[in-house]
């Protein structure tokens, strides 16, 4: 396995070239005096020495000795904790936290390339930050201000780590029959009891204190998700002045064995009447929640993008020193015994397929990242429309780039033939670590019943106008790009099956479960299309001005008409797939299954 690298010259593709982000930074004025291009390429770099010379190495360490529980306590994979001081003291947890309280206030589109590096450097071990700027983020929305200005230093320095418990035993995605009770109590704190299930980082021994958010009900809440409320409850409670005191009354009753991301820990916390405080208003954990879920199911989705950029860069090397065979043509390489992989078509097919959609990802998730930055930042006029892409286009960026990411990863081990199959090349691993990101932060069927249900068919499309317009403005200002048409087209036939699908959905409630996720990745490949055309033109406006930099420009073109040629087509088949009807679907009994 080769040493994961951090794709720089492309991040900075999509973020300056592409985006243009920097001048979004520079007129916005809460932006403006934290971040440059010049900052911002600093950041980049040293988050690439980082993440090579220290997270990357730990990689298969971390799989093969993973986390273990006894009497409560998780100890994590060697070199894990003082990797996590690295981290932490760079500040790299607090990157797009609140520089009120000790955040550097970075914009997500910069986090975004960073997520990803560090994704695909080392998924296990990024687990823990994330979680806890995910945290942060809910933290410091909705608590407050006596607990924001206690808990988020800590936490954005990493000296406390957090976490989000959701799940229950009985209760996954149906958060509104969860069983955790919150009493309250005489000083304003609450009581909570219940338990919880499938916490990443519920316990572990690379920080001095873990800040757990908790939802659960007080007694006589409204039935179903409206009577479930928010509660931060610290692993150690802590004195005003931020000292830790005694511990509190949570428990790590064990840890899962997993199939991948086994340097994760993943517990079972019981809480017996631990210490809480409520963050937001009673009756609304769920509004606090989902503040940070756009953010979280977009690192999500990078998280398979990240893996997906390793197994190129693994398939990559070996398919350029692999000797094998020879060329369909002929001798390629007489002075060697054999050709090398790289002259053969399918092993070709495949890396264009992965490259294809890995820059393709790439440019989309800076795209959301930069919404979710003009709707926190921007000014009034942009702020309602970035917030409406950001809905639609969020379940699109977790379920498919996570998709496309176990689906590179498993390519990635076919061109490593037997050798992906053993542990050494790393190839099982990623396929095993990608598996779960398809399945937590909400499965990706439920982002596609969140897609079709709640952000198209709710609003009867009016998120969906918002994005099939700024696609149309790129093709009017592009009549004359040889990838107009296609994208048309493409658009056309998107468009169509939305309002079909509107149209079935009212005669026939069971349409958008049976449409879904054939609608979803139909979805994708047009977004992708997109993104690929307006990569393209750049690279082509780039060629035709004689920049040095041909040979990556002339690859960007290459594989824009590669992905319109080879992967566009299958948005055309999956739309057709989900207007088919649910008939046939619903067709059989239980019994003849």
């Amino acid at each position: 396995m080769i040493d994961y690298q951090a794709p720089l010259r492309d991040m900075r593709f999509v973020l300056y070239e592409v985006f243009n982000v920097a001048d979004d930074w520079a007129r916005w004025e809460s932006l403006s005096e934290l971040v440059d291009q010049e900052t911002a390429d600093a950041i980049l770099e040293e988050g690439a020495k980082l993440v090579s010379k220290t997270l990357s190495p730990l990689y298969r360490t971390g799989d093969e000795q993973g986390c273990h529980w006894q009497d409560g306590k998780v100890s994590t994979p060697s070199g894990f904790k003082e990797a996590y001081q690295l981290y932490s003291e760079g500040g790299w947890t607090g990157l797009s936290g609140n520089p009120e309280y000790g955040g550097m206030g970075m914009p997500k589109s910069l986090g975004a390339q960073f997520d990803e590096m560090s994704c695909g450097a080392n998924l296990a071990l990024m687990l823990y930050p994330s979680l806890t700027s995910g945290a942060a983020l809910a933290i410091d929305a909705h608590a407050s201000e006596a607990i924001k200005s206690l808990y988020l230093p800590k936490m954005y320095s990493g000296e406390w780590a957090g976490t989000m418990c959701l799940t229950e035993p009985h209760s996954g995605t149906d958060l509104g029959i969860i069983r955790t009770k919150a009493i309250p109590e005489d000083d304003g704190s609450y009581s909570l009891t219940g338990t919880k299930i499938f916490i990443t980082g519920g316990e572990h021994d690379l920080s001095d204190n873990i800040v757990h958010l908790v939802l659960a009900k007080l007694p006589g809440a409204p039935a179903g998700p409206k009577g479930i409320s928010l509660f931060l409850v610290p692993k150690v409670l802590v004195n005003d002045d931020g000292s830790l005191t005694e511990p509190n009354s949570v428990s790590c009753g064990s840890i899962e064995h997993k199939m991948g991301i086994k340097g994760a820990s993943t517990c079972v916390m019981n809480f017996d009447g631990a210490k809480g405080y409520l963050v937001g208003d009673l009756n609304k954990g769920l509004n606090c929640m989902f503040t940070m879920m756009n953010y979280e199911r977009l690192f999500v989705g990078i998280q398979g993008l990240g893996s997906a950029e390793r197994s190129y860069q693994n398939a990559l090397a070996y398919a350029k020193d692999r000797l094998q065979g020879r060329a369909a043509t002929g001798v390629a390489y007489p002075d060697k015994e054999a050709d090398p992989l790289m002259v053969h078509g399918d092993i070709r097919r495949t890396l264009m397929n992965i490259k294809a959609l890995n820059e393709g990802g790439r440019a989309f998730s800076t795209f959301v990242g930069q919404q979710l930055d003009k709707a926190k930042f921007g000014e009034a006029y942009e702020k309602q429309k970035a917030a409406g892409l950001v809905a639609l286009l969020t379940p699109v960026a977790k379920a498919f780039f996570t998709d496309m990411g176990l689906e590179c990863c498993v390519a990635g081990q076919q061109v490593l033939g037997g050798h992906g199959y053993i542990a050494e090349w790393g190839q099982e691993q990623l396929v095993r670590d990608v598996r779960i990101t398809q399945i937590y932060e909400g499965t990706n069927g439920i982002q596609s019943l969140d897609l079709l249900g709640r952000k198209i068919a709710a609003n009867e499309g009016a998120y969906f106008r918002l994005f099939a317009d700024e696609v149309r403005v790129f093709i009017g200002n592009a009549e004359n790009s040889e990838f107009a048409p296609a994208l048309s087209k493409a658009l056309d036939e998107l468009e169509q099956a939305t309002e079909a699908l509107l149209k079935q959905t009212a005669d026939d409630p069971n349409t958008i479960n049976a449409a879904c996720v054939e609608y979803l990745q139909g979805f994708a490949y047009v977004a992708y299309g997109w993104v690929w055309a307006q990569m393209a033109e750049v690279a082509k406006a780039q060629l035709d001005s004689g920049t040095d930099d041909q040979d990556f420009y002339q690859a960007k073109v290459t594989t824009a008409r590669y992905f319109y040629k080879r992967q566009l087509p299958k948005g055309s088949a999956l739309l057709k797939a989900a207007v088919s009807g649910a008939e046939e679907l619903y067709g059989l009994s239980n019994e003849q299954f």
